[in-house]
């Protein structure tokens, strides 16, 4: 919304009884939001009744499911920088928005939940469609209210968005009851400027950053891992610098991906259970591990009592919650990450780590001869998920952002994805939820029209919101959904083979025919199964302009390679 918009509204509310719905629209509107996914319902009608009077000004996306609507919201966030926004009504419509709400407070994504509620004089009641949203989302929100007075609405909202958005983004719920929506009082707005005993940014202890440069300077064998934290504190120029001044090899956990071109000299591939050989290997025999913006989550450490035991441990965090959760450290520096690395940067030598780095390249070329060859240009007949990967890749030319579901496709797409720019890359990183990728696509594509995006689906997640398809068809999104269709659950069946002989227990797939489902959404849609049509394929599912279902069939079995075991060393790294 234009800013002299938000201020002849101002001017005219001035001193103006209002209904606490209106209320609602209003404070959205001073918040700068101009869109909201949703889905209606009883307790939250009266806001939807001013949703229908203002939708000029504001824009409301009807998704399939409440799920659906979080999900997009998600996606909207990570790929505009903006608050995302989802409004759902009482009891099962608040319930069914949970797991994107945990998803985000995991995944540090800023996101403002609006819930309608029974009446005030109805709760505790069993009332209809009455459920405590409230304690049920309070260890997964950042923070909640529930609003019983129209006249909270206005201090409320500003917190809301002032929270879900400062320091370590998060979700943030505000359940409001039906009376408070319909109830008239005087409006008058304020944003949010602080909160008492909240301090979203701390100052940066110059000790600290003396400290870690000097255990910078003198290390011989250094290494960076960074996460979605530089993403977060838009600080890509000042890592990118840091990581060239101080020639130190850097790798990404999968929310960290994209903040350094994939193709940058010291970007030496991703660290966790399905990472490179090179970085997890490693990992134990640097003497010095710089940790920015990560949160040392067990799918990256493997056993915790093994991890970098010889080294010493750097970690830059926003959060002070996260300094010696997992891993104890020996300097932390606690504050954003776009500032503190210029601190560091300032005060380090300029390096190069030859010697260290060839390592990571020997590694990389064993890597390469037992594992990414065979991926990427398999002799046997199937498809393989690595080669479909590389035939997007040539497509977009690494300018897409590519959203991933959850499973084996997910690993194999940020291994062999190229990422030239940052906020390219979108998935559901602590929480692992499937069904995640598709709306979070159509949510990522609205945030960023002027983007490809290209959702990278298994069969399995697939089916958990493929309803999304009605809101993509209605509104014409034109995102692009790839689903890797092996018949199983993937990942699942992985593990099985490994390590349960082969005891495939509920993960092998009948499927439907999804070229059909997607035409019979008036969607675009083709199948490929043979190589020769895999390229063809793609190149007219990027080349469209409208939204575009491409079914690839790979091989059922195969696995993803690197692994390392669940709860062991990251030196137990396996290949095969």
């Amino acid at each position: 919304m234009h800013p002299m918009d938000v201020l002849l509204i101002n001017k005219i509310m001035k001193n103006k009884k209002i209904s606490g719905a209106e209320a609602v629209i209003h404070s959205l509107l001073n918040e700068d939001v101009d869109l909201v996914w949703g889905y209606p319902g009883g307790a939250i009608m009266p806001v939807y009744d001013e949703f229908y009077k203002f939708q000029d000004k504001l824009q409301h996306i009807l998704a399939r499911h409440e799920q659906g609507a979080i999900h997009a919201a998600q996606g909207y966030a990570r790929s505009s920088g903006r608050v995302g926004v989802a409004i759902a009504t009482s009891g099962p419509g608040a319930t069914n928005l949970v797991t994107g709400i945990a998803d985000a407070q995991i995944d540090s994504t800023p996101v403002v939940c609006i819930t309608g509620q029974v009446p005030s004089h109805l709760l505790g009641s069993d009332a209809f469609q009455e459920t405590d949203i409230i304690g049920i989302s309070m260890p997964v929100t950042k923070w909640n209210y529930q609003i019983t007075k129209a006249s909270e609405i206005p201090e409320i909202f500003a917190k809301a968005f002032y929270i879900a958005k400062s320091g370590r983004p998060g979700p943030v719920l505000i359940d409001i009851t039906k009376d408070a929506q319909f109830e008239i009082f005087d409006y008058k707005y304020s944003k949010c400027k602080g909160i008492r005993s909240y301090n979203p940014l701390p100052n940066i202890e110059t000790s600290s950053i003396d400290n870690a440069a000097k255990l910078i300077n003198k290390a011989k064998k250094p290494f960076i891992v960074w996460g979605q934290g530089v993403i977060l504190g838009n600080a890509e120029v000042e890592f990118k610098n840091f990581v060239e001044k101080s020639g130190i090899p850097a790798a990404w956990t999968i929310l960290g991906v994209s903040a350094l071109p994939t193709s940058h000299e010291l970007n030496v591939g991703m660290v966790g259970m399905h990472g490179n050989y090179g970085p997890n290997l490693l990992t134990n025999e640097c003497d010095l591990l710089i940790a920015i913006g990560m949160r040392f989550d067990d799918r990256v450490t493997g056993d915790p009592k093994t991890y970098a035991t010889q080294a010493k441990i750097i970690h830059l965090d926003i959060d002070p919650a996260e300094i010696d959760k997992n891993i104890k450290v020996e300097v932390p520096i606690i504050g954003d990450c776009k500032e503190s690395l210029k601190l560091i940067t300032d005060k380090i030598d300029k390096k190069s780590h030859s010697k260290w780095i060839s390592k990571f390249d020997d590694l990389m070329k064993i890597e390469f001869d037992k594992v990414i060859n065979s991926d990427l240009n398999p002799s046997k007949k199937g498809l393989t998920m690595g080669e479909s990967i590389i035939a997007i890749n040539e497509q977009t030319k690494g300018d897409a952002i590519i959203v991933t579901d959850v499973g084996q496709h997910q690993m194999v797409a940020h291994r062999y994805a190229n990422f030239i720019k940052s906020k390219s890359n979108i998935t559901s990183g602590g929480l692992g939820t499937m069904g995640f990728a598709l709306p979070a696509a159509m949510g990522a594509k609205v945030g960023a029209m002027n983007r490809e995006v290209v959702a990278i689906i298994g069969d399995g997640g697939y089916q958990m919101t493929i309803q999304e398809l009605g809101t993509i068809f209605q509104l014409q999104i034109p995102v692009k959904i790839v689903i890797l269709n092996n018949d199983f659950l993937g990942m699942v069946r992985q593990w099985q083979q490994l390590f349960f002989d082969k005891r495939y227990a509920s993960t092998e797939m009948i499927n439907p025919d999804f070229v059909t489902i997607a035409k019979g959404y008036y969607l675009d849609s083709e199948r490929v199964s043979e190589r020769k049509d895999l390229k063809p394929a793609v190149e007219r599912m990027i080349m469209s302009k409208k939204p575009y279902v491409l079914e690839i069939c790979v091989e059922k079995e195969d696995n993803v390679f690197p692994m390392i075991p669940s709860g062991a060393s990251v030196s137990d790294v396996r290949l095969s």
